[in-house]
């Protein structure tokens, strides 16, 4: 009688088994997806050190990412600029192996806004939540004011000859490419196109990045908007010529480092 019941019983068990796995993949991520390969330490230095013009580089903090941790110090500076390397962006709300953004800060900047790719990075890291998990984290930080807005003016420097990221201001657009596109990033939280008399089809400068008010609602005003403004030609054709050996570098380490566009080509 028992090995009947048995038998009856299987059939459900093991679908009460299949349910349960899918249920606990769901509260993280399929298998490993989350994880980042460690990129060389000196290239990801190189690599962050270019975000910023030459002269501020060597009094600055350089974040580095242990993949299995997240952001941590390796160089402490003394100007109150830092740079990094960002490899997930928390508003597209999925984990990619092929982004990588050389970004600095600021002093005003990496108190304000560095502190949310470091929690990020962190939870990425851990391996515990889905993207979307990530994403609603730090919308929920953002509305009940966990993170602050940078209080005065300031600036996001974007020097690297190259950068791989998404083309989109919108995080319903998840194409990624890598081009070349040397600016200027000052903060301007809350600032919306139609504050500046534009709209977001707009082609004049400077551009507006605010791609967290796009989800945040309450009137689509994000606290991480910036002001973009690409660098001139003459300054762009000097990153490029002395970034070459750079971008040999990276384009020998992922072929999809190569840069695809030039500046001009990028979509807001």
């Amino acid at each position: 009688m028992i090995k009947n019941l048995l038998s009856i019983l299987r059939p459900y068990t093991l679908w009460v088994l299949l349910i349960f796995t899918a249920a606990l993949q769901g509260i993280g991520q399929t298998p490993n997806d989350w994880k980042l390969e460690k990129m060389p330490a000196d290239l990801e230095t190189d690599f962050a050190l270019s975000s910023l013009p030459p002269q501020l580089r060597n009094a600055a903090t350089i974040y580095l990412l242990d993949p299995a941790k997240g952001y941590y110090i390796s160089k402490q500076g003394t100007n109150g600029f830092v740079c990094f390397i960002a490899r997930t962006e928390w508003e597209w709300a999925e984990f990619r192996q092929d982004v990588a953004t050389p970004i600095s800060y600021d002093a005003e900047g990496s108190k304000t806004i560095m502190p949310v790719y470091i929690d990020v990075a962190s939870m990425r890291a851990s391996g515990k939540s889905s993207p979307t998990q990530i994403r609603d984290t730090i919308i929920a930080r953002i509305k009940r004011g966990y993170y602050k807005a940078p209080s005065r003016p300031g600036i996001s420097y974007m020097e690297a000859p190259m950068m791989r990221v998404y083309t989109s201001n919108n995080p319903g657009n998840n194409h990624v490419a890598s081009m070349s596109m040397p600016h200027y990033m000052y903060y301007a939280p809350y600032l919306t196109y139609s504050d500046l008399g534009l709209d977001s089809n707009s082609t004049l400068q400077p551009f507006l990045v605010n791609p967290d008010a796009m989800i945040l609602g309450d009137g689509k005003k994000g606290p991480y908007a910036y002001l973009i403004t690409p660098l001139n030609e003459a300054e762009t054709a000097k990153i490029r010529e002395s970034g070459q050996a750079l971008l040999k570098r990276l384009e020998d380490y992922k072929p999809y480092f190569k840069v695809e566009s030039m500046a001009g080509d990028h979509q807001h």
